[in-house]
This record gives C-alpha cells, sequence and structure tokens, in this order.
C-alpha cells in the first residue's frame, strides 16, 4: 500500500481535523463499517433474530443490582428505582447478546460493536438522571434543590473552559512545588530531553546507575509524584544512583521526529552522558510505553553486541500488540489515517484529541460517575496529586505518533522481528541481560496479560510481578501503602512456556508492595557500592527542569 501524493489530498486534513474536534479524535468511518457488517449479518440470520427476539419477550430475572458499582447503593432497592435498574440492565443484557456470538462477523467489527453500543446504553442509565436516580433524589430534596443549582453552575464552568484552551480546571498542586520535589539536577539537555540526576542520600552507591525511560505520551514525575509516593525517591534511599528522561513536550517545529530519533536524543545519548560520568553497566527501567521504547533500544543494542545494560526492567510495558485490549477498538487503518490527518494540518496530536477514546474504555468511571457527582449531587471531587498529574498531558509528534500506530500496533512489527532500527531489523530474542517485568491486574491501557508475552518473546530469564491496582496506582505502590498485593515468578532460560492464566494459578499473592522485591532483585546483579563521586556531575539547574513545564 503506498500513501497518495499529497497534492491529490489538499482538503482532507482540514475536515477530518474538523471532524476529530466533534469525535474526541475518533474516526467516525471506522464505526461505520462495524456497524454495517454487523448489521448485514444479523439481517441474514433468521436464528439469530428468534433466539433475540425470545429473550425480548422473556421479562427480567436473575439481576442481582450488587454486581453494578451504578446501583450498589442500598437506596436502589426500593420501587420503583429497583424495576428502574432491573430493566435498564435487561436491555443492556440483550443488546450485549444482540452484539456478540453472531456467525460471519468479523470479531474485531464485533468488539467495536457492542462497545459502542455499551457507551450509547451508559448514557440511557437510570442512574445518569436526577428523577431516576435515588440517591439524586433524596440529595435534591434534603437540599431543596441546592445540589441541582451547585451542578448547573459547576456545568457552566467545564463547559466554558472546554470552549477555552484549558479544558481542565486548575490544580492546586504545582510541579517543582508540591509535586516533583526529589533534590536533583539536570545534567544533559537536547533538542527533545533534559537528563535528571537524582543527588544520593547514602554514603555509597551501586555502581550501576539506574536509567528511567517513561512514555513520552507522559510527564516523567508520576514516578517522583510526592514526596511519600516517589519510586526514584524510593531507589534513591536504596543506594542507587537514579537518573529519569524528561522529554520535550513536542509542538509543531518537532512533527519530522519519528522513532529513530526518539533512541538517537532520548535513550542513546543518556547512555552516552552516563558513560562520560564513569558508568560502565546500567540498570535500564522503561515505564509504559517508555517501555516498550526500552525495549526496542535493548534489542538494539544486543544485535550490535553492546552489553550497557546489566538489567532491563519493563513496568506496564507492551511488546507484543496482538492482544492490547480495549484500546485496540481504537486502533485499525481507518483511525491512523484519520489521525495521521488530523496531526498534519498543526504537527502534532493534542492530548486531549485522543483523550476521548482513554475516558471511554472506563466511561462509567472516567465519565458517568462524575457527571452524577458533579452536576446531580453537586459535589466537586477533591483535587490530588495524581489527578494534577493526569491533566497534565502531553503532545505527540506526527511522525513518532504514526510510525507508533502503524508499526506497533496494526503491524505488531516489534515481536514479528521486523521493526528496525538503524535500517536494520531488531529482534527480543538477542537480548540477554536479565528482564524483570511488571503488569498491573486492572490496566486498561496495557493488560497484564499482553504485558506477559514478553515471557514467550524472550530467551532470556525473565521475572515477572504481577501486581494490584492499575496502570498508574499498581506502580505506585509504595511500601505502606494499604491493601496492595502482589505476585511473581521466574521464567528461567529455557524453562516451557506457560500461559498467563496457568501462570496466575501457580503464583499466590504475597501482602505489600512489589517495590523491595525489586529492589532485591536489582540487587543481585548490582556490584558492590562505592564512595558517591560527586565532582564529575555538572549541574545545568536543578530538577525538575525546563521541559516538564512545556
Amino acid at each position: 500500500m503506498t500513501d497518495e501524493p499529497e497534492t491529490k489530498r489538499t482538503m482532507d486534513p482540514a475536515w477530518h481535523t474538523l471532524i476529530g474536534k466533534m469525535t474526541g479524535g475518533i474516526s467516525p468511518a471506522a464505526l461505520a463499517t462495524a456497524s454495517v457488517d454487523w448489521w448485514l449479518h444479523l439481517l441474514a440470520s433468521p436464528d439469530k433474530q428468534k433466539e433475540l427476539a425470545e429473550l425480548a419477550a422473556s421479562l427480567p430475572k436473575d439481576i442481582d443490582l450488587q454486581d453494578d458499582p451504578r446501583f450498589a447503593d442500598e437506596a436502589w432497592q426500593t420501587y420503583p428505582f429497583k424495576a428502574y435498574a432491573e430493566n435498564f440492565l435487561a436491555m443492556q443484557n440483550w443488546w450485549d447478546r444482540a452484539t456478540c456470538t453472531l456467525a460471519g462477523v468479523d470479531p474485531k467489527h464485533a468488539n467495536v460493536v457492542n462497545f459502542a453500543t455499551r457507551q450509547w446504553l451508559d448514557i440511557l442509565s437510570p442512574s445518569n438522571y436526577a428523577p431516576l436516580n435515588p440517591q439524586v433524589a433524596k440529595r435534591t430534596l434534603d437540599e431543596g434543590g441546592q445540589n441541582l443549582l451547585r451542578g448547573a453552575r459547576y456545568w457552566f464552568e467545564d463547559f466554558n473552559r472546554i470552549l477555552s484552551d484549558h479544558p481542565r480546571r486548575a490544580s492546586i498542586y504545582e510541579v517543582g512545588k508540591d509535586l516533583a520535589t526529589t533534590p536533583g539536577d539536570v545534567v544533559l539537555q537536547n533538542d527533545l530531553i533534559e537528563l535528571i540526576r537524582y543527588r544520593p542520600t547514602t554514603e555509597q552507591v551501586h555502581p550501576e546507575p539506574i536509567l528511567i525511560v517513561p512514555a513520552w505520551i507522559m510527564k516523567f514525575y508520576i514516578l517522583d509524584l510526592t514526596e511519600q509516593r516517589s519510586l526514584v525517591a524510593y531507589l534513591r534511599d536504596q543506594g542507587f544512583e537514579v537518573y529519569v528522561i524528561s522529554w520535550k513536550n513536542p509542538d509543531a517545529s518537532d512533527a519530522s521526529l519519528g522513532m529513530q530519533d526518539y533512541i538517537d536524543l532520548g535513550i542513546r545519548a543518556a547512555i552516552t552522558c552516563l558513560k562520560k560520568q564513569g558508568a560502565v553497566q546500567i540498570h535500564a527501567m522503561g515505564y509504559c510505553l517508555g517501555g516498550t521504547l526500552l525495549a526496542i533500544a535493548a534489542a538494539a543494542m544486543a544485535r550490535d553486541h553492546d552489553d550497557t545494560f546489566r538489567t532491563v526492567s519493563l513496568l506496564a510495558s507492551q511488546v507484543d500488540f496482538s492482544e492490547p485490549g480495549e484500546l485496540s477498538l481504537f486502533i485499525n487503518e481507518s483511525q491512523v489515517a484519520f489521525l495521521q490527518d488530523m496531526m498534519a494540518t498543526q504537527g502534532y496530536l493534542k492530548a486531549d484529541q485522543m483523550a476521548g477514546a482513554f475516558q471511554l474504555l472506563r466511561s462509567n468511571d472516567l465519565i458517568w460517575s462524575r457527571v452524577i457527582r458533579h452536576y446531580l449531587l453537586g459535589e466537586r471531587t477533591h483535587d490530588n496529586p495524581l489527578m494534577a498529574w493526569n491533566a497534565d498531558a502531553t503532545r505527540m509528534p506526527a511522525k513518532m505518533h504514526t510510525e507508533y500506530l502503524r508499526k506497533l500496533f496494526l503491524k505488531n512489527a516489534l515481536a514479528k522481528g521486523r521493526f528496525e532500527v538503524d535500517g536494520a531489523s531488531v529482534a527480543l530474542t538477542d537480548i540477554r541481560c536479565p528482564i524483570y517485568c511488571v503488569g498491573t491486574e486492572r490496566d486498561h491501557v496495557s493488560p497484564w496479560r499482553s504485558v506477559f508475552r514478553l515471557l514467550m518473546l524472550t530467551d532470556t530469564d525473565v521475572t515477572f510481578a504481577l501486581t494490584s491496582g492499575g496502570h498508574n496506582g499498581g506502580i505506585l505502590s509504595e511500601p505502606g501503602h494499604a491493601r496492595r498485593h502482589f505476585r511473581s515468578g521466574h521464567k528461567k532460560e529455557g524453562d516451557h512456556h506457560v500461559t498467563a492464566d496457568t501462570w496466575f494459578e501457580r503464583h499466590a499473592p504475597q501482602d505489600g508492595s512489589w517495590w523491595p522485591h525489586w529492589v532485591a532483585w536489582l540487587g543481585q546483579f548490582s556490584s558492590d557500592p562505592v564512595d558517591v563521586s560527586g565532582s564529575r556531575v555538572q549541574s545545568l539547574r536543578p530538577a525538575p527542569g525546563r521541559y516538564v513545564f512545556g
């Protein structure tokens, strides 16, 4: 397949950008294609039509409202609210049956239709409407309607922000003051990164520093959130010299930056800096897409017989995108072409232009629960550090994002050994250093079973840890965090592969944080500590640097 010459597509980018503003960056053509596939097969299946007719004729039964968080409150057990909820869930079950198990429909199309239908049904949930929600009805009666007046004011405030250039509420938490406060220094700056070195707190450190590669779609300080929830501070206090990459927030001038640039100006530039400061080997850690990029760089280094990486740790990172979870519903050829046109008009993809897809993955948690709380109950969600970080999103350069979606999501080139660095393909099987891989149980961005596939694609020793929590909360699982647990297991080179579900059954949960387990693992592959030498470090400016404010 070849791209059309630009001269033939002068109007498409502007038109698709306009549509994208109304759809949250989601391609309507992709949804229409899936819908037509489903409708045609439904019309051609009398048996399925009969099954659905019989299901529609039956009365709701055996519906447990407690199973749905929206109706878990005891108030929903009273009449007529219980009837509202039961009939809604019956309708939801009917549509779920209608959009699943229909012979002949492309499985991806069936999943898209099922997902889209659930989003429409979520809008119709009785919990979203004041007269049908017993909790809202009681609050309205108790407050004489003041909750609805506050909710209306909150709605106008939020609506005006959406129309402005600042769609999110300002946070009381400030970077450098409340967030990202671990003392450190920027020791390298180029056109893409600042490299931050955190000041050791121990008299001696292991000779192998830790280089952290965060995702380019997030600000690095998720790993240095607060004084109590800082992974970098924890590693520093365990006797490691810690470095982290702070990515520049790209603008139109960075449109031509691709994945090769992120490896060269990012990971490779950081490695060169660490070696100039005396490091011989490095513990490398990547988080989310930063882990994917690190895996690519590690495979390229292994291909070129470079043993700089003593270990590699991948946190909530995918290297195989054959089963990427519900996010794959938004990634297909139609969607990528649509996003490519959107990015062509500005050189990058704004964070909020893909935010719609991530919010829809958890619409009840991220959209409708907030609608109920803010606009019906008249309550504002209390600000917290994680919310402040989440609102501080970044842009994605056009070339990099297109390459990532096409090569990794659509073609799964890394898992197939077809991804190229420096003009030559790389293979994960070339990586020989030990790997520590972390998945999180409730991850909707990097599903843990997809992360687990790393074990099948590598020939080296891999320690896999599965922690409670989601994509961010599971990683920020500091010691002392209540109600945390994790599982861990080790696959030696040459061991037979087991499925993710079998692995889960064989490994019992351990109470507490996975952080000490990881530090103990790092210690096994670290040399004896040596005295800290600060004379070799030249500070350009204090942490958290400048790029984090971009």
